[in-house]
């Protein structure tokens, strides 16, 4: 997904292996399973967290949280819902 994609100008809600490297996101949401959010807390992954978008490997992604990175497939990416920061002027990081 580039920067012109119609998720990032917007900023509506988009699973997390949409957003392009480099990419500034928050997780907003979870449509998982109960095991499966277990396992994202013990990753230090919960609703709230802050995420930086660091490769694609195919459909899966791996993210830097609080200077951890996690490697996740693209069952979970899809499943997590984020929204983009913004820098102070408005514009997404």
């Amino acid at each position: 997904m580039d920067a012109e994609s119609p998720t990032v100008a917007n900023h509506q809600p988009a699973s997390l292996n949409q957003i392009a490297v480099g990419g500034h996101v928050r997780i907003t949401k979870f449509l998982g399973d109960r095991k499966t959010s277990r396992r994202l807390l013990s990753l230090g992954l919960r609703v709230g967290s802050e995420l930086e978008i660091l490769h694609h490997r195919g459909r899966g992604v791996v993210v830097a949280n609080s200077g951890n990175r996690v490697a996740l497939g693209a069952d979970i990416a899809d499943k997590l819902l984020i929204s983009f920061l913004d820098t102070p002027d408005g514009e997404p990081l």
